[in-house]
């Protein structure tokens, strides 16, 4: 539809988007103004469709987002925790061969999300915590070959604020004890390891889209997978079950073949994310421009005397930044809490 604006309504809607679009002054926002006047109306213009749940926007999304991350399948859903919980019921699904079983243990790194944690406990798994590694704090795989037991049948890979660990270290231990591996790729799209993207390691993928995260739709999210009977598995849990995505002969009819939810993402939020991928390779260098650009002004501070580490990439890792952490030094420990006033 948007072709098929004249540039006097567009003017006028980029008009009426500007007025509207004031920030705040004097507050730290959790991040600026995300999008686009391009966003916005491409949002507008499903909306002047009358299309607002899922239809061909969002299957044209997926298929353009799994292209461009070197994933075999995408499934979008309304959020990255919905997409973590969608991997962890497709596991134990009973459509799935060799799915896992009520009290098969899941390793998952101490540092994470809640909705990286709870779906392991929601879908009758035994979650087992293992420790970070400082530099990088994403899974240390030292601790985790010590927590390894014959229990163990899936690994839960967070990758932290575009950060990773060792990739290749961990795919010889999937190998090497025929484990499942669910990435959380949810803090960094965009991110590779050896020029392969974070969230096409595993056997499960996810990605957000919330508002702070390398793209946004304002909510929003992606589960990838690497078989068509996972996917068949994933459409039919992300619509309560039916079947009418995977068997065209049953498109009107009320059939469900499985255990659901109802975590359908909208149109609107697939047009504007369509947007906004188009500019993820832009984005991504402005991050980094930033994080380095912080990082020379610290540094060259008067009081600068080393008071912190900083959040280095792994080795191997071309990353799409999330956040920038910083780590105060041992022999500073006893100056946290005035750190953490002036922060």
């Amino acid at each position: 539809l948007k072709s098929k604006m004249k540039n006097k309504e567009k003017f006028f809607l980029n008009k009426l988007i500007n007025k509207y679009s004031i920030e705040p002054r004097g507050k730290y926002l959790l991040t600026p103004d995300s999008f686009s006047n391009d966003d916005i109306i491409q949002g507008i213009s499903t909306l002047l469709k009358k299309k607002i749940t899922m239809s061909d926007v969002t299957k044209k999304f997926e298929k353009k987002f799994a292209k461009m991350v070197g994933a075999k399948y995408a499934l979008m859903v309304n959020s990255g925790s919905s997409a973590n919980l969608l991997a962890f019921f497709a596991l134990i699904n009973p459509r799935k061969k060799k799915r896992l079983r009520p009290g098969d243990e899941c390793i998952i790194p101490s540092l994470c999300w809640s909705t990286s944690l709870w779906p392991i406990v929601q879908s009758g798994l035994k979650p087992k915590f293992v420790d970070i590694d400082r530099g990088s704090l994403n899974l240390s795989i030292d601790q985790l070959k010590k927590k390894i037991t014959k229990k163990t049948r899936a690994i839960m890979a967070v990758h932290i604020l575009g950060n990773s660990t060792n990739m290749i270290e961990l795919n010889k231990i999937i190998k090497r004890k025929n484990l499942y591996l669910i990435e959380d790729t949810c803090e960094s799209l965009g991110s590779s390891y050896k020029k392969k993207n974070l969230g096409t390691f595993g056997d499960f993928s996810s990605f957000s889209f919330y508002f702070s995260h390398q793209i946004t739709a304002g909510e929003g999210g992606m589960i990838a997978c690497k078989s068509e009977k996972d996917f068949k598995i994933l459409k039919s849990l992300r619509a309560h079950g039916w079947d009418r995505e995977i068997n065209k002969r049953n498109m009107n009819k009320f059939n469900f073949i499985n255990q659901g939810f109802n975590l359908r993402p909208l149109e609107v939020s697939a047009a504007i994310a369509t947007s906004q991928l188009k500019r993820l390779d832009k984005m991504m260098k402005i991050r980094s421009y930033n994080r380095n650009k912080i990082l020379k002004n610290l540094r060259g501070f008067d009081n600068w005397n080393n008071q912190f580490d900083f959040f280095e990439p792994q080795k191997n890792l071309k990353p799409s930044w999330f956040g920038l952490p910083l780590l105060v030094k041992k022999k500073y420990i006893y100056k946290k809490k005035k750190f953490l006033k002036l922060f």
